[in-house]
């Protein structure tokens, strides 16, 4: 007795294919919208930073991280201490430190429980260990501000900068805030990541050429205000 093999018609096939179509283009609209999420999260960072400092300038009538009356300013909370910034000139109106520095003792880590603590700032105000409390961008890497140009050429009063941030990202971001090349402006793309900048400032890298940006590689970007 013989059996008959049975196989797929066409528009069964057919049906499969255009499942698996639907897959694919599924996962890839997912990862688009992920993608668009954190480069939404990095620009927020971005804008967020000189809004605390005119908002505490507004309240205060001076410069957190750099200000000379924070005791009479702030009030912490019961267990928690005030941080001096002793590495620096308190009252001088410039955010002494790097961007990237996790010493209580910095302006620039100072000025992040100050902001907390002035309401302006979401984050704890406990900086006993201030590695645990800094703030991080969207992918895992460090976000601060200072006042020294952490990127050769840059010019402006203040730096925010925020790194660990993947080259398909920072080619988006300076496109969003300003001329979509990470060699010139007021956003400008160095390479490295947070080890990397110990307060000599940086080489930017252009968007095109041998040196340009690398979409897998990880970048630190900085806007300056």
């Amino acid at each position: 007795m013989k059996y008959q093999q049975k196989g797929f018609t066409l528009v069964e096939i057919a049906i499969v294919l255009v499942i698996i179509g639907l897959l694919l283009g599924g996962v890839l609209k997912g990862q688009e919208l992920i993608n668009s999420a954190k480069v939404k999260n990095f620009i927020n960072d971005f804008k967020s930073v000189p809004l605390f400092i005119y908002g505490y300038q507004d309240k205060f009538k001076a410069l957190p991280g750099d200000d000379i009356n924070y005791t009479t300013h702030l009030t912490a909370p019961s267990g928690i201490t005030l941080q001096k910034a002793s590495n620096g000139t308190l009252g001088n109106g410039v955010i002494e430190g790097n961007y990237n520095s996790t010493n209580a003792t910095d302006e620039t880590v100072v000025f992040w429980q100050q902001v907390r603590l002035a309401n302006l700032a979401s984050g704890s105000a406990d900086f006993s260990t201030p590695a645990n409390v800094l703030p991080t961008n969207a992918d895992g890497g460090h976000i601060g501000v200072q006042s020294a140009a952490p990127i050769t050429g840059m010019t402006g009063t203040f730096f925010v900068c925020s790194d660990g941030i993947l080259g398909k990202f920072a080619k988006q971001i300076d496109l969003t805030l300003d001329d979509g090349n990470t060699a010139t402006g007021s956003v400008q793309v160095a390479a490295g990541n947070s080890t990397t900048y110990s307060g000599t400032a940086l080489a930017p890298v252009p968007t095109t050429g041998t040196s340009g940006i690398v979409d897998s590689n990880s970048y630190i970007v900085c806007m300056s205000f």
